[in-house]
């Protein structure tokens, strides 16, 4: 292995940060979108949104199968219903890049919503700000904190930060779907 889980971890956590710090910035350029000054960047968020989704997405799939087939560490039952609104969105972005579509964005929102939902409820659970009955399967309980990083960054909250992301990024995505014409 290159690297020990302790690295990893901060490589994780570091790259979180940054994803969270990248989620504003879009939103902050979505509302300035009529500034002449923020066109250049506005089409490279129109025309490489898709891919820039798909392989964040492919990624994020990438890290969550590592952690629960290598290290060995169990999803929670809201982890499972986390993957499952993260998972396809890899399909739609693959096929949304291959028809040249970028309408996917309205599809990407819902699902992305929907995910960031429970990440943050978990994330809550976690850091004890709300209660809630057990919830375990196998012994991988929603209320443990297995990973915790800057005194803030939990498994659920990475999962959080890639949906804003995600959402952001397709509010750029979607304001193109019409006048992108190659991706």
């Amino acid at each position: 292995m290159f690297f020990s889980p302790e690295q990893l971890n901060l490589f994780l956590a570091l790259g979180v940060v940054a994803l969270q710090g990248a989620a504003v910035i879009l939103l902050v350029l979505f509302f300035l979108r009529t500034k002449p000054s923020v066109a250049p960047l506005l089409l490279f968020l129109k025309k490489r949104g898709l891919l820039v989704a798909l392989l964040l997405t492919l990624g994020a799939i990438a890290v969550t199968l590592y952690h629960s087939t290598v290290v060995g560490i169990l999803p929670c039952p809201l982890c499972y219903i986390q993957r499952i609104f993260l998972y396809p969105q890899a399909v739609l972005f693959a096929l949304a890049l291959w028809k040249r579509d970028s309408g996917i964005a309205d599809y990407s929102i819902a699902l992305s919503i929907g995910g960031a939902a429970i990440a943050l409820y978990q994330h809550l659970l976690q850091m004890n700000v709300v209660s809630a009955a057990p919830c375990s399967v196998n012994g991988a309980d929603c209320a443990a904190r297995i990973f915790f990083e800057f005194g803030y960054i939990t498994y659920p909250l990475m999962a959080f930060s890639v949906f804003a992301f995600l959402i952001a990024l397709m509010l750029h995505v979607r304001r193109g779907a019409h006048t992108v014409t190659a991706i």
